[in-house]
């Protein structure tokens, strides 16, 4: 056998050794992972966490997410949409993962329009400007000021909300549940305690449809 032909073989054995690594630390990254959630199934959800959806739903999203997050507010409407297309199966709970600098604030601004019903019209108004006031990765709450009255909100009153001891109090709690759960990044999702097996918009369509499927 010509030397070629061993340099080939020899570099597709090396390849396939590779592949095969690679494959065992996925599936061990994916056990540890499970088992971490598992162990720590009671920092999912708070009393106090948002919620939407049907309260009885046997299927629960739980979203870690900072509202200066792109990738969060590009979520958004996919998520949405998985809540529509399992309607009254689904019901989804939001957690706060504030990463980016200034994003505690957003997150507090949060808590304040909530006082007031206005949560999730008030969050949809932070993922739609987004690009107008999150300036290099940091989020710039002053400028998000000029566009909140857009949600019917009493910008007086959120201004002196946010700055309670209440909401800052939260912000720690997911802060810590987050780090106990090993979210690390947002968005962050757990189905029925799951952690997604790779982040993506196909996995997360594939957990909820198949925690659906197994519990209806």
């Amino acid at each position: 056998m010509k030397q070629s032909h061993f340099t080939l073989i020899a570099l597709f054995l090396l390849v396939l050794a590779f592949v095969v690594a690679a494959l065992f630390h996925d599936a061990g990254e994916k056990q540890a992972q499970e088992k971490r959630a598992a162990d720590n199934s009671v920092a999912l959800i708070k009393d106090y966490s948002v919620k939407t959806g049907n309260p009885s739903a046997k299927v629960t999203i739980v979203e870690f997410l900072d509202p200066a997050c792109e990738t969060c507010a590009r979520f958004h409407p996919f998520v949405k949409q998985l809540m529509q297309q399992h309607s009254g199966k689904v019901n989804l709970v939001v957690r706060y993962l504030p990463l980016h600098q200034g994003s505690d604030q957003m997150v507090a601004m949060l808590e304040g329009a909530r006082k007031q019903n206005k949560f999730w019209e008030v969050l949809e108004l932070m993922f739609e400007t987004q690009s107008q006031w999150t300036i290099d990765h940091v989020a710039q709450p002053d400028i998000f000021w000029g566009f909140i009255e857009q949600a019917g909100v009493d910008t007086a009153r959120i201004q002196q909300d946010m700055d309670g001891p209440a909401i800052m109090k939260i912000i720690q709690q997911d802060l810590g549940d987050a780090r106990l759960l090993g979210a690390d990044k947002t968005p962050t999702f757990f189905v029925n305690g799951k952690p997604l097996p790779s982040f993506g918009f196909e996995q997360l369509q594939t957990l909820v449809d198949s925690e659906v499927n197994a519990n209806y």
